[in-house]
């Protein structure tokens, strides 16, 4: 399991949603918060898809979040 901590501050939360959707057939993924951060918990076939999806759904997260409102 891979965690990724996006802070409050850069990231919505309807953006952190947004992409763990977009992402979900490629992996597992759990949202909490903790503190000033969106906690990701990511589980997938491997390490290295993990480390994978962190980052794809942090440029993704972070893209949503840039668009403004999610409908």
């Amino acid at each position: 399991m891979t965690e990724l901590r996006l802070h409050r501050d850069l990231y919505t939360a309807a953006a952190v949603e947004g992409a763990v959707k977009a992402l979900g057939r490629f992996g597992a993924f759990e949202v909490a918060e903790l503190g000033a951060y969106h906690l990701v918990r990511i589980t997938a076939s491997s390490p290295a898809r993990e480390a994978k999806l962190s980052r794809e759904l942090g440029n993704y997260a972070l893209g949503l979040t840039r668009q403004g409102p999610l409908s």
